[in-house]
């Protein structure tokens, strides 16, 4: 009797993870939502909520799907002139756009973005290099989070490639308020599905280092609902503001100097000013130490109109600023004014000055300041955070400093000092105190600042900027054979 429970219980614990994978490989479900607490269930076909006006709801609905389908229009519209002629077998995305009106429906003129003969406008992208046949078998699949509009897990492809999936989030904010509202579970997916579909457009007109990477895309009919869609991306960290701050310096400065660029980017891109309206570090991810932008479904190229400088007025928490406005009746540099002001906001201010080399503090206060009163815009900003690097590649920031040793050392080449290691911070290694050096000289610097280091262990790795890794170490009585590595021993305080 105990078998068969268990095995009762095995199968339905089997079932359930079974029905769950499914889930996520077919990204995303269409599940209905359950009945709310204290209400009856609902008979078969009844509406999911009672819509608020039967009338001015649908319609409004349908204004709002018109609007984004036709803001779809102008981004692919870009991209027209160098389209290319579609395969028989290759769907459209297209397949997404609203059904035509009909006679008593359409209006007297024909809407923006709307073919003349009825037929839906082309939006197909590129041929992805990935597509549905390359997600039917996947592994390690792993739900990483949500927002309002889209859903993201982590998946293996071929047990080699790791990528993100991104869908529809049927539990999210943007499709659960618009069913409450108008109780059309398909129409209100393919209004959220139209973000997907200009965030797709947007990824393959941005090709920059730090921008996320498309790969391909599927949409198959799942459920009840046809050509759901999901897109495959490439996969990064989640940006944890916490665990970057106690990182090195080198690298919370190559995080700004990667925003930087990307900011540069998107102020001269092909499609002209691009702002991001959504500017949060949950926006962006981490590869491999370069910062990325991952979400565009919020991004924009529209420049503010204005007939005056106080209609180029921009409101944040701590600070407003009030823009001019050119002959031509533009706000001028809006967009690239917020982007700048909202990466002071959320990323200059905590990650730049911070354990900054000392000699490199007031250029760095210099641009923090400058970027905060929006002084500067971002071509200036760009080219005195690369005019950092320079400084510190080169070493340059240390010509100004006293090096004159406080002790002598001996050198051990072709070894290194096993254990004895203390803490310090910013360090690249937990248990030890591992820090980057320009040079022998100021390792030795750097170990005459610390009371308990009497020794340092020049190691064969350097970091992005090509500056040497260096073991700082509490003793010596460990010496051992290591090649590849050089040991420089205190001998004299």
């Amino acid at each position: 009797m105990r078998r068969r429970k268990a095995a009762v219980a095995a199968g339905c614990c089997l079932a359930f993870l079974l029905g769950t994978l499914l889930n996520v490989l077919f990204i995303p479900g269409s599940e209905h939502p359950p009945p709310r607490d204290g209400a009856p269930p609902s008979p078969p076909g009844a509406p999911l909520f009672p819509p608020e006006d039967e009338g001015g709801g649908r319609a409004a609905l349908e204004r709002q799907i018109r609007e984004r389908y036709e803001e779809v229009l102008r981004y692919r519209r870009h991209r027209a002139a160098g389209r290319r002629p579609l395969r028989p077998r290759e769907r459209r995305l297209m397949d997404l756009a609203p059904p035509p009106r009909t006679s008593a429906e359409q209006p007297r003129g024909r809407a923006a973005g709307q073919p003349r003969d009825g037929a839906p406008a082309e939006l197909s992208l590129e041929p992805p290099l990935l597509g549905c046949r390359d997600i039917r078998d996947v592994s390690g699949v792993q739900y990483l989070g949500s927002g309002y509009t889209k859903a993201v897990y982590k998946a293996v492809l071929n047990r080699t490639l790791a990528v993100a999936l991104k869908a529809v989030d049927f539990g999210g904010h943007d499709i659960a308020d618009c069913v409450r509202r108008f109780s059309d579970l398909g129409e209100c997916y393919r209004l959220a599905a139209y973000k997907i579909v200009k965030e797709m457009i947007l990824l393959q007109w941005l090709r920059h280092d730090n921008v996320l990477q498309l790969y391909g895309y599927c949409y198959q009919d799942s459920n009840d609902i046809p050509n759901t869609l999901t897109t495959i991306t490439e996969l990064g960290s989640p940006l944890e503001m916490i665990q970057l701050l106690q990182t090195s310096w080198e690298d919370r400065f190559r995080i700004c100097l990667s925003l930087v660029r990307l900011l540069h980017y998107l102020a001269h891109s092909p499609l002209g000013s691009v702002t991001l309206l959504d500017f949060r570090p949950r926006q962006f991810v981490i590869v491999n130490g370069e910062l990325k932008v991952t979400d565009l479904d919020d991004a924009s190229i529209e420049e503010s109109s204005c007939s005056s400088n106080s209609d180029c007025f921009m409101e944040f928490p701590a600070r407003n600023f009030t823009l001019p406005c050119s002959v031509e009746g533009r706000c001028q540099n809006m967009n690239e004014k917020r982007n700048l002001y909202n990466a002071y906001r959320f990323f200059f201010t905590y990650l730049l000055p911070h354990s900054a080399p000392s000699s490199l503090r007031p250029l760095l206060d210099k641009i923090v300041n400058a970027t905060g009163e929006l002084q500067w815009g971002i071509d200036e900003t760009a080219a005195q955070l690369e005019r950092v690097l320079n400084l510190y590649k080169s070493g340059e920031y240390l010509q100004n400093t006293t090096r004159i040793p406080k002790a002598e050392y001996r050198r051990v080449p072709e070894a290194s000092i096993a254990d004895e290691n203390y803490r310090c911070w910013p360090s690249y290694h937990h248990k030890g105190c591992l820090l980057s050096v320009f040079d022998v000289n100021e390792a030795i610097e750097i170990c005459d600042s610390y009371s308990q280091c009497k020794a340092f262990v020049l190691t064969n790795q350097t970091t992005w900027t090509g500056r040497q890794l260096v073991f700082f170490k509490m003793a010596s009585n460990h010496i051992v054979p290591d090649p590849g590595k050089i040991t420089y021993v205190k001998v004299t305080d």
